[in-house]
């Protein structure tokens, strides 16, 4: 059964073009859908799996406390994956013909205040190299809205400063062409000149637009310990990660009368609906607002 994963996974990245990510996810997922096949339902053939083995395993993910959105994922990989088999005639039947993905919770996005994401931004050192890669990251962000994989796979070729826009490759390797504001420009300028140079290191020669200690590409891990810190020193007690980011950027550009539209090309979303959740944060803020403000409450 690994062989068929990774002609699964091969056919992912070939033909659907996802992202690392969204991968490793599904690999995930499925290795362990098929551990559970093989070892507990010891099963050796796709086609004796059925409609109630598939219920049997999402609940034991449900008795092991996974989430709702979890299960929910779980079923689109193995459905993915049947559908996959069945069209390669490796299998004569899609058990998960008849499996209904579980109704997901709203959950709103956390967004940061027009004053917290000023606070964090000024919270790294700019008078150290690691202060302006810091400062220049947070600007390019929040100032355009991209994910944290988009930002860190960023070169230095996909930043145009003259005309103030940056370029990158979202989801389904899609590109986009993102306008940037002055406070960006002016970190990343600053970056550039003063802090890259010093970061570049001559053994690793590399595009990379920010570059860690070692003088190689910044990794997520290292920019979400950094994000922590800058948090803290922040004094901003809400849980907050790279992508909170991305979900004030919209909130704010709507909350000030951007239009839907405009704000769904800039986040590079696929479907309106997507971008429509944060619709829904500006009502709850406001709602908020007037609760805590208006006497009458």
């Amino acid at each position: 059964m690994k062989d068929e994963l990774q002609d699964f996974i091969h056919f992912m990245v070939v033909e659907k073009g996802l992202a690392d990510n969204t991968i490793k996810s599904y690999e995930r997922d499925l290795e362990s859908y098929l551990g559970y096949i093989q070892n507990i339902c010891m099963l050796k053939n796709y086609n004796d799996i059925t409609r109630m083995h598939i219920i049997q395993f999402l609940g034991q993910l449900r008795g092991e406390g996974k989430s709702t959105r979890t299960l929910a994922r779980h079923i689109a990989s193995i459905r993915s994956f049947h559908q996959f088999l069945l069209r390669e005639r490796v299998a004569r039947q899609d058990p998960t013909v008849h499996i209904e993905s579980p109704q997901q919770e709203k959950v709103l996005p956390k967004v940061l205040s027009i004053n917290e994401v000023q606070s964090m931004l000024e919270a790294p050192d700019s008078t150290t190299v690691f202060g302006m890669r810091d400062r220049a990251m947070l600007e390019l962000l929040y100032g355009a809205g991209l994910r944290v994989s988009e930002l860190l796979n960023l070169d230095v070729d996909d930043v145009h400063l003259t005309i103030g826009f940056v370029r990158c490759i979202g989801k389904g390797n899609k590109e986009r062409i993102i306008p940037i504001g002055s406070a960006a420009i002016g970190a990343v300028e600053s970056y550039l000149q003063n802090a890259r140079p010093k970061l570049r290191k001559e053994k690793h020669k590399t595009n990379a637009l920010f570059l860690n200690h070692h003088g190689k590409r910044m990794a997520r891990q290292g920019f979400w310990k950094n994000v922590k810190k800058m948090a803290e020193k922040a004094n901003i007690q809400k849980e907050i990660t790279p992508h909170t980011f991305r979900h004030s950027f919209a909130t704010h550009l709507l909350e000030n009368g951007a239009d839907l539209r405009a704000v769904q090309e800039m986040l590079g979303h696929a479907d309106i609906s997507t971008t429509q959740i944060y619709t829904h944060v500006s009502k709850k803020r406001l709602k908020d607002m007037y609760a805590k403000y208006h006497p009458r409450a």
